[in-house]
Formats: structure tokens, C-alpha cells, sequence
């Protein structure tokens, strides 16, 4: 019994205990609902509410909560950067007005409850930003008011905070009736309309304008956005084009390029054609891996491959989506690139673009390290807001640096890259020893925090993070006509909270809950912020 006492007084030991259980408890399927990495909380909070029971002193130290808060924000913000900006540029308002949606309901329902049941308003914000889970917005409201009744209601109404959003993530599928499945499927067929689908043809040669001259002074590239991977001359062996190759009547050329690519190349060159361009061996047409740091961030212009090495790229495949090539696109880190090129300049070409898949998946801490320490400088700003400062934080501060590192995709001379199985076990790793701490804290406090000051104000801090959830569904769902997973992302980003985030990223394999979450936070962040402050001061 003494060996029991004292292992369960380890902080080492429940952590991994309440990890473990945690896990195994997420794996249980319920009518095809399960919590996943999520159920780690709840253990935690049972556990957190006996030790409160029966009066063991416990605490996990402070820096693992940290620590796991950084690497889950982090690789979820260097999963979402390449996309985000080009997402962003989609439904990046869209996204906003949900998130305001989430925040100026939370308040208005706060305000409202405040003035129904005669509730201290300072109480109220208190309960607000512990229901939007928003330290930043309790630290804005505590400077405004001066009073400690703030600190109370946030106390009382995180832990439901917390619970609320996962548990209402993890059932709103069928609470709305929503096929994750079809809403990825939706997602990625939005992902790919705008960027338009690849293809190749075959043309013969048949514009009087264009016949005995070079590739180079057609421009062809620059006048229709395709490219000419091979060339069969009549009579002769097909072979990979140069700048230098003439164009006559009667050659078949295979264009690749978008259907708009394709129709201009049509008009300046000639008619399509079911003639076929078989093999010579006298060109090679293979994929490379970006896996060399000095081209990362040039562009195919840069490059001249047409010119240095009688290459063409006539694809480019970035995270699963194929992308048409032009002179100004820019080589990322890991991108798969399709070049048709002259047989004996492919280990010239080979040299240039590295096409080494071992190194792109090869893992080093350089970029997580010193980004988390630019993320944590960026969130320590102070930045000017009235009559306080307002400062991204930890959060903000890393989620935002590790979006646009990722994006850049080499600055300062690191490549800020993080493999995909990297990225998901630091995650998951991550998450754990974030979600742990917070439950743990969570359960020693819930009880006497409603035993203090009354169950009825557990209800509201309920209401409030509930009724705003509600709103911005039917919103997003109802109104603006959003994908399900943008909008439990926009609405995780709009209570600002993490563990809720988490519970999306567990359903699905897209990006979209992600993505939707790094757009918003930031000025949710800033909103909650205000209207905590004016409700202290009301």
C-alpha cells in the first residue's frame, strides 16, 4: 500500500498513467463515435477530482502543460502554413464573421444572463473568457475591473469550457446529421477547383504562322501558360525539346498544361491529334524530389532548365495536389516535380533537384527549436490597445511564426520543414502533455469552485459556452453555406480552444478544421479581449 501511495504521488507516474488510460479509453467506440486523443482530459479530471477528495497534494510542474501547448501548436501551424494563405485568400471573411459570430454571441448571452438574474458584471466576464477558455481575455477584464469576482467566474466556468467544446465537436456530426467522409470529400474537391486539374495532349502542327521557328521565339511558355514535353518530327525518333528546337507543319507535339492552357496552345499551334508518341529512348521522363537547399524558393525561370539542360517540368505535385508549372511558381522543400528531359542530362538534372526522399524525410529539431523561440518572442510583444497592451502569447505568438515559416519554406537559411510522420508524433506528443495538466488542474478545482459560489453559476458559464457553438453552426452550416469541418474549425478558433481543436483534428484526415482555426484565433484573441473589457467596465 505504501508502494501504491507513493507511485501515485509521482508526477512522472500519473502522467503517464492518465495518458495511457486515456488513450485506451478514446479507443472505445461508441455507436461509431469515439473520443480519441480527447478522452485523456476527462481521466485527467476524474483523477484531478480525487485527489481533491481526499486531500493529496499533486501537481504536474507547470512547464510540461507549456511545453506540450508549443508542440501542438507548432506542427499544427507548419501542417496548415502551405495552404493557409491561399485558404485564407478563399473564405478568409467567411471565416471571420463565424469567428466574430462565436465571440459577440458569447457575449451578448453573458450580458444578457447578467441583467435577467442580477449577476455582478465583473462575475460575468469572468464567466465569459472561462468560457471562451480565454486567459488574455481574463487578464483584460481582471486590469479593467480591479476585482477578484473575474478570476472566480473564470475558474468556474473553464473546466465546463474545456469539456464543452470537445464534447459538442465530437457530437455535432450527429447532432447535424453531417458525413464527415463527404465534407473531406467536398473540401478537397474545393481544394482542387482552385487549383485546376493537369492534363496532356497530343497536337499536330499546323499553323503556317509558326513553322520554322524556335520554341524560344514562340514564347509559348509565356503566350499560353503549357508546356511542350516531347516533340516527334516525321520520320524521326521522338526527343525532348530545347529553346532551340524548330517547330515545323506535320511535327506531333504533347502539350500538358490546365484545359485553359491547352485551348490557348490549341489555337497558336495546331489541332489535336490521337496520334501517338511512342518511347525512343532518347528522353527520359521521371519525377524529383526538391531535397537540394539552394533552389528552394526559386523559380522555374531561375532555373532555365530548357536552356541548361534541354529539361522541361511539366508537373508539380505539392502536398498531394498536382499544380500546373509556371516560369514565376517556386520550388518548395519536398515537392515532386515531373520533368521530361534529354537521356543523358538526367543525372545533371538529378544533381540540381537532390531527389533524395531519405533527406526529406529525415527529421531535425533545428526549425522546431528556434522556431518556438521566435514563436515566443513574436508572442511577447506588447502591442497598444486602449488602455492595455495586448500581446499574442504563447499561443498566438508560435502558431502564427510556425504559419509563416512553414509557408516560406526557407528563410534565414533553414529550411523549416517538418516530415509528415514527424509532424504527427510530435503532435500527438505534444497535445498529451497539454491536455494532462489542464485536466488534472481542472478536476481539483470544479467541485469546490460550485460548492463556493453555487451550482447555478456553473449553468450559466455552461450557457455561454454552449448557446454560442449553436449560433455559429446554424450559421456556417445554415447561412453561409461553410463546409462542416471549416466551421468546427472557425468555431474551435473562436473559443480559442486548443483541446477543442484537437477533438476536430482527431475525426478527420483534412486540413480544413486546422486551416480554419489559424485564420480566426488571432482576432478572436483580440475580440474577446474587448468585449471582456467593456463588460468590466459596464
Amino acid at each position: 500500500m505504501t508502494l501504491i501511495t507513493e507511485l501515485v504521488t509521482k508526477d512522472y507516474f500519473v502522467l503517464f498513467l492518465v495518458i495511457g488510460l486515456g488513450t485506451a479509453l478514446g479507443n472505445v467506440r461508441v455507436k461509431g463515435i469515439s473520443f480519441d486523443t480527447s478522452a485523456v482530459i476527462f481521466v485527467a479530471i476524474f483523477f484531478g477530482y480525487l485527489y481533491n477528495l481526499y486531500g493529496v497534494n499533486f501537481n504536474i510542474p507547470p512547464i510540461i502543460q507549456s511545453v506540450g501547448l508549443v508542440l501542438f501548436i507548432y506542427t499544427i501551424g507548419m501542417q496548415a502554413g502551405p495552404s493557409f494563405f491561399s485558404s485564407f485568400k478563399e473564405q478568409g471573411t467567411t471565416l471571420l464573421v463565424l469567428a466574430g459570430t462565436t465571440v459577440l454571441t458569447g457575449g451578448i448571452t453573458a450580458v444578457a444572463i447578467a441583467y435577467i438574474y442580477d449577476v455582478d458584471m465583473n462575475m460575468m466576464s469572468g464567466l465569459l473568457t472561462g468560457a471562451l477558455t480565454s486567459t488574455p481575455g481574463l487578464a483584460a477584464s481582471i486590469e479593467a475591473s480591479n476585482s477578484p469576482l473575474a478570476s472566480i467566474g473564470y475558474g468556474i466556468a473553464y473546466p465546463f469550457g474545456v469539456l464543452g467544446v470537445i464534447l459538442f465537436v465530437k457530437i455535432g456530426p450527429a447532432l447535424f446529421r453531417v458525413d464527415i467522409k463527404n465534407e473531406e470529400e467536398d473540401f478537397a474537391k474545393i481544394s482542387r477547383s482552385n487549383t485546376p486539374p493537369v492534363i496532356n495532349k497530343n497536337l499536330i502542327i499546323s499553323n503556317e504562322n509558326v513553322n520554322g521557328k524556335t520554341l524560344e521565339e514562340l514564347k509559348i511558355r509565356f503566350m499560353t501558360k503549357a508546356n511542350i514535353s516531347r516533340i516527334m518530327k516525321p520520320n524521326q525518333l521522338p526527343i525532348s525539346p530545347t529553346s532551340s528546337t524548330v517547330l515545323e507543319t506535320g511535327d506531333i507535339i504533347k502539350a500538358v498544361g490546365t484545359v485553359n492552357a491547352l485551348a490557348r496552345i490549341e489555337i497558336l499551334l495546331g489541332k489535336v491529334t490521337d496520334i501517338e508518341i511512342p518511347s525512343s529512348g532518347l528522353y527520359d521522363i521521371k519525377w524529383y524530389v526538391v531535397s537540394n537547399d539552394s533552389i528552394v524558393n526559386k523559380t522555374i525561370q531561375e532555373l532555365n532548365l530548357l536552356e541548361n539542360y534541354s529539361a522541361t517540368i511539366t508537373r508539380i505535385r505539392r502536398a498531394s495536389i498536382d499544380l500546373a508549372p509556371h516560369p514565376t511558381t517556386r520550388m518548395k522543400y519536398g515537392d515532386k516535380i515531373l520533368i521530361s528531359s534529354s537521356k543523358g542530362n538526367v543525372p545533371a538534372v538529378t544533381q540540381l533537384f537532390g531527389d533524395s526522399l531519405k533527406r526529406v524525410e529525415q527529421t531535425s529539431f533545428l526549425p522546431v527549436a528556434f522556431g518556438i523561440v521566435v514563436g515566443v518572442l513574436v508572442g511577447s510583444i506588447a502591442m497598444p490597445l486602449g488602455s492595455i497592451e495586448l500581446k499574442l502569447g504563447l499561443t498566438g505568438g508560435v502558431l502564427l511564426t510556425s504559419i509563416f515559416l512553414s509557408w516560406k519554406g526557407k528563410f534565414g537559411g533553414v529550411i523549416w520543414n517538418l516530415p509528415t510522420a514527424a509532424n504527427k508524433i510530435l503532435r500527438q506528443f505534444g497535445l498529451l502533455m497539454f491536455l494532462t495538466p489542464v485536466g488534472l488542474n481542472a478536476g481539483q478545482s470544479l467541485i469546490p469552485a460550485i460548492q463556493e459560489h453555487g451550482a447555478v453559476l456553473f449553468l450559466y458559464g455552461a450557457v455561454i459556452t454552449l448557446v454560442p457553438m449553436i449560433v455559429t453552426v446554424l450559421v456556417g452550416r445554415f447561412l453561409l453555406k461553410i463546409n462542416f469541418l471549416s466551421i468546427l474549425g472557425a468555431l474551435t478558433g473562436g473559443m480559442t480552444s486548443t483541446p477543442g481543436l484537437s477533438a476536430a483534428d482527431s475525426m478527420t484526415e483534412s486540413e480544413a478544421p486546422q486551416i480554419a482555426y489559424a485564420a480566426v484565433y488571432p482576432f478572436s484573441l483580440v475580440l474577446i479581449i474587448i468585449v471582456a473589457e467593456i463588460m468590466a467596465i459596464l
